[in-house]
């Protein structure tokens, strides 16, 4: 009989991991669903295939009646919070698995949490942005004792990402670690095209000429901000897609382990610096793409292409 799964936290990315799960992974009982508005769970719940998912009233609830509980929460605070309320009882025996983007000494302290209330528990942050957490095509990567990690397989590849990261038998720390120094190069790929399709626009070259030239070279990832910024995406979207607030946070995990070992993220300070002007000029709606806003602004342009 396949475990009994619960998933906590339903933001942009949870909720296309969340679906996938209940979509394509082998599961014998209806996925528990938890999340802190119990509202957007239970909306989230009736999107989904009928009888294929329950709403937990409380995070208590959920881990009382799951094996394995993935959660998927935006910073360190709410997954400590989720954790502390998660192991208060019957947490024995269960499989804890988080894919939250937070610091790598969180991580850890996560794993000592979960042991101490003789659980285990599995790092699994992942690589994508929601449309791909929504497709199934997430890159996750896993950390842990690898017998751990084995009972997490079966929900990753085909299921909720294409590839695994595979760290099985290394430091649950290490994940995040991948995770946080991955995300700075996200950052600094964004205040690259910024400054270029910045640069063409002031140069005469064009915007148009430019983005030819990045889907001729760099398909994919690139290609893919660049066509937000030129569509004005980056300061249209209602609802973020990485979070101007979510972004600051990863770079000052990155900043701060880059202190920490002794060296520097130059191009990262840029970004964030950038990014401190996205918040001022947009609040929360603000996007790691907005970024070009920044960089138009400075360039004397409008905020708004």
């Amino acid at each position: 009989m396949a475990p009994q799964l619960a998933w906590i936290g339903l933001g942009n990315m949870g909720r296309g991991m969340c679906k996938n799960i209940v979509t394509r992974g082998d599961l014998d009982n209806p996925l528990i669903i938890c999340n802190r508005t119990t509202k957007r769970a239970e909306d989230f719940s009736k999107s989904l295939p009928p009888g294929k998912s329950i709403v937990a009233s409380s995070i208590e609830d959920a881990v009382s009646k799951s094996d394995i509980i993935f959660t998927c929460v935006g910073d360190d605070a709410a997954v400590n919070e989720i954790f502390d309320a998660a192991l208060q009882k019957g947490a024995k025996g269960k499989l804890f698995v988080d894919c939250s983007t937070v610091h790598p000494d969180t991580t850890e302290g996560l794993a000592k949490k979960a042991i101490a209330a003789s659980a285990e528990f599995v790092a699994c942050p992942v690589f994508g942005a929601p449309a791909m957490a929504d497709k199934g095509q997430l890159v996750c990567v896993l950390a842990g004792p690898e017998s751990s990690v084995d009972k997490v397989k079966p929900y990753t590849t085909g299921v909720i990402s294409r590839i695994n990261v595979d760290f099985s038998g290394q430091r649950v720390g290490k994940a995040t670690l991948l995770k946080v120094i991955g995300n700075t190069f996200i950052l600094n790929l964004i205040e690259s095209l910024s400054e270029g399709h910045v640069l063409a626009e002031k140069s005469g070259l064009g915007t148009d000429n430019l983005h030819q030239f990045i889907e001729a070279l760099l398909p994919g990832v690139y290609a893919g901000y660049s066509t937000r910024m030129l569509s004005g995406e980056y300061h249209k979207r209602e609802e973020p897609l990485f979070a101007v607030d979510l972004a600051r946070k990863d770079a000052r995990h990155a900043l701060a382990l880059a202190e920490a070992s002794g060296t520097h993220l130059k191009g990262l300070e840029v970004a964030d610096a950038h990014l401190v002007q996205v918040k001022e000029h947009m609040g929360g709606r603000g996007d790691s793409a907005s970024i070009y806003g920044a960089v138009r602004k400075e360039a004397g342009l409008k905020f708004e292409n």
